[in-house]
């Protein structure tokens, strides 16, 4: 098969071939036997690429409405399953903030030094699907609520999600779809999470420390109020500083 045969059985327009073959053939070194697959994977990368380019700077790409574009409806938020887990963690943990579907990137921080849009669409945008929370909503435990018989890439996403809340110290407790624990067991898994941090108690042969002279209330007001007129007031976030982060624009 000749290499025009072989480039408009693979879909090119005809036109496009007869416009652009021969440029594309300039750049190419001369063609025997052995160098004939490089040279039509080459010339049929080199379409595709053309051709992804004019599909992302169409004017209909541009002009299409996010409303028009994606009607939307609104659904559920938790499955069958996850209503369940969430009224038992309700029922067997009754003073604390039980959450649903909260994305990653609403409770971890990451360093700036790399892309944050790559991080949104690696990991950020995952939301977990129970997280305990205490009174000040302080993330105690995700639940991770799995199907008893998942795909290979659902599996891969819960054990991103798992070792990315790891690395944030953040426990994650997996339960499987149809086999909820029972409240007391969720008690006992959460226990120690609920134990308030030990404060370091002074023992009797420390050594007292040494009285310092505590100032006036009002000398300490002074010296507040001098060094809020001296120092420099650091403008607030704006609202949109997040946005350039994002994957692409939306209207």
């Amino acid at each position: 098969m000749c290499l025009r045969s072989f480039i408009r059985a693979a879909g090119v327009p005809k036109a496009g071939i007869r416009a652009r073959l021969p440029a594309v053939m300039d750049f190419l070194p001369p063609i025997d036997s052995l160098a004939l697959p490089a040279a039509l994977a080459l010339v049929l990368g080199w379409f595709m690429l053309r051709r992804r380019q004019r599909a992302a700077c169409s004017p209909e790409r541009e002009v299409l409405d996010t409303v028009a574009g994606w009607p939307p409806e609104a659904a559920r938020v938790l499955t069958v399953d996850e209503r369940q887990a969430h009224e038992l963690l309700r029922r067997a943990l009754p003073g604390l903030l039980v959450l649903a579907q909260v994305p990653l990137a609403r409770f971890l921080r990451v360093p700036m030094r790399h892309s944050y849009a790559d991080w949104m669409q690696r990991a950020g945008s995952l939301a977990a699907d129970l997280v305990v929370c205490d009174a000040g909503s302080r993330v105690l435990a995700v639940v991770d609520i799995r199907a008893a018989e998942e795909s290979a890439r659902s599996r891969r996403r819960h054990e991103r999600m798992a070792r990315v809340l790891g690395a944030a110290g953040v426990q994650v407790i997996t339960w499987r779809a149809g086999d909820l624990p029972s409240a007391q067991n969720v008690r006992n898994a959460l226990a120690p999470l609920l134990v308030p941090p030990k404060v370091a108690v002074p023992t009797a042969s420390a050594r007292p420390a040494p009285l310092i002279p505590v100032p006036e209330m009002e000398e300490i007001l002074a010296e507040g109020d001098r060094l809020a007129a001296t120092a420099e007031v650091p403008e607030p976030m704006p609202s949109g500083f997040l946005e350039d982060y994002e994957p692409a624009a939306a209207r």
